[in-house]
C-alpha cells in the first residue's frame, strides 16, 4: 500500500509540473508574454521558466511547426552548408535555369544579403571582373552612415580600356554606397611575366592598396569556370590557350580571384599562376568572412570545387545551381582552420 500511495505522489507531481510547463508555453508562445514576464507574474525564477520551456519541447508539449513560404528553400540550404561546412547558404529564386536569369536573381539576393550583414567599419575585400558582383552593385541600396570603413579591390583591374571601367567602377561604386574610402589595385590582374609583375607591385600605390588584404574583415568574390568568361576575356587578365590547356590537365575546374583549384578544392600550383597580382588562397582563408557570389550550369563543377577548398564561408547561388550541387553526393571537407 505505502508504494502505491508513493507512486501515486510521484504521479501527481508529474502532473503539476506537467500543468505548469502547458501553463508557462501558452503564456509564451500563444500570449506573446516575454519570459522575464511571466516570471513576474508566476513568482517563478527566469531560469526556470527557461529550462520548463525547453522541456516542453522535449517532452512534445509544445510543436513548433514552420510554415516555409514559397519561393524559399531553408532545406537546401541547410543541406549544403552542411555538406560543405558553410556558415551560410542563400538559395535565390530563379524563374528559369538561364544565365542572365539566374545572375539577376542572385544579384538581388547578394545585395539584400550585404545590406542586412555589414557591419560597421568593414573593411570589404571584392574581386575584379566578375558579372555577379556587378549586379550585386547595381542592386544595393545606399546604405545609411556610418557604415563600412574600405572598400580594397583585391584583383588587378586593369586591361583592355573598352572593358576596364568595369573593374574600377565595381570598387568605387561599391565604396560610394556604403560610404567607403575605395582603394584600387590599379595594375593588370595578370602580368606579361613574373619579371614584370615584380616591378608592377613595388609600385607604392599597389603596395598600399596590397596591405589592406590582411585588415580585410570581408570578400566578395565571384567563382570563375576555366574557359573565362567573356567580360573576363574582353579584358585581357587571362592565360594563353596553350596554359588553359595544361590547367585542364592539371585538374583545373574553377578559379577564385585567377586562382586554380581541382574538384576536391585542392590549389593548383602554376608557374603562370605566379604572374597574377590579387590576393592569394591562402590570405583569403585569414580573411573572417568570404562570400561567394555564383550560378549557372557551367559553373557548378567549380562552385563545388571553391566550397571544397576551405576558403569560402558563405554562397549565394540560385535553385538551379544549388540543387545540382546538391544533386551529388559530397564528401564534407574538413571545417575552415584560420591561419595565424
Amino acid at each position: 500500500m505505502r508504494a502505491d500511495a508513493e507512486i501515486a505522489t510521484l504521479s501527481m507531481a508529474r502532473i503539476h509540473e506537467l500543468r505548469l510547463t502547458a501553463r508557462i508555453a501558452r503564456m509564451y508562445y500563444t500570449e506573446g508574454m516575454k519570459q522575464s514576464d511571466i516570471a513576474e507574474r508566476l513568482h517563478i525564477s527566469q531560469t526556470t521558466i527557461s529550462r520548463l520551456l525547453r522541456r516542453a519541447r522535449e517532452e512534445d508539449v509544445v510543436r513548433i511547426t514552420i510554415n516555409v513560404p514559397g519561393g524559399t528553400y531553408p532545406e537546401l540550404e541547410e543541406r549544403l552548408r552542411d555538406a560543405f561546412g558553410l556558415t551560410e547558404v542563400v538559395v535565390a529564386e530563379c524563374g528559369e535555369d538561364r544565365e542572365e536569369e539566374i545572375l539577376a536573381r542572385i544579384g538581388e539576393s547578394a545585395a539584400h544579403y550585404l545590406e542586412t550583414t555589414l557591419g560597421r567599419s568593414e573593411t570589404i575585400g571584392i574581386s575584379s571582373w566578375s558579372e555577379s558582383l556587378l549586379r550585386m552593385v547595381d542592386n544595393i541600396h545606399p546604405v545609411k552612415p556610418p557604415a563600412a570603413a574600405k572598400v580594397v579591390q583585391i584583383l588587378g583591374g586593369m586591361g583592355n580600356p573598352s572593358v576596364q571601367a568595369h573593374a574600377t567602377n565595381l570598387t568605387v561604386r561599391l565604396a560610394k554606397l556604403t560610404h567607403a574610402t575605395p582603394l584600387l589595385l590599379s595594375t593588370q590582374g595578370v602580368a606579361s611575366s613574373v619579371t614584370a609583375k615584380d616591378v608592377l607591385v613595388n609600385d607604392p600605390f599597389v603596395r598600399e592598396t596590397m596591405r589592406e588584404f590582411r585588415r580585410m574583415t570581408m570578400a566578395l568574390v565571384g567563382i570563375g569556370a576555366v574557359e573565362p568568361s567573356k567580360l573576363l576575356a574582353d579584358s585581357g587578365n587571362v592565360f594563353t590557350k596553350a596554359e588553359l590547356t595544361e590547367l585542364v590537365k592539371l585538374g583545373a575546374v574553377g578559379d577564385i580571384c585567377l586562382h586554380f583549384f581541382d574538384r576536391q578544392g585542392r590549389e593548383i600550383h602554376s608557374s603562370f599562376e605566379e604572374r597574377v597580382i590579387g590576393i592569394s588562397l591562402d590570405q583569403l582563408r585569414a580573411v573572417p568572412r568570404v562570400v561567394a557570389v555564383a550560378g549557372g550550369a557551367r559553373k557548378v563543377e567549380g562552385l563545388r570545387g571553391a566550397l571544397r577548398s576551405g576558403v569560402v564561408d558563405v554562397l549565394i547561388t540560385d535553385r538551379f545551381t544549388a540543387a545540382k550541387l546538391d544533386e551529388q553526393d559530397v564528401a564534407a571537407p574538413p571545417r575552415r582552420v584560420r591561419k595565424a
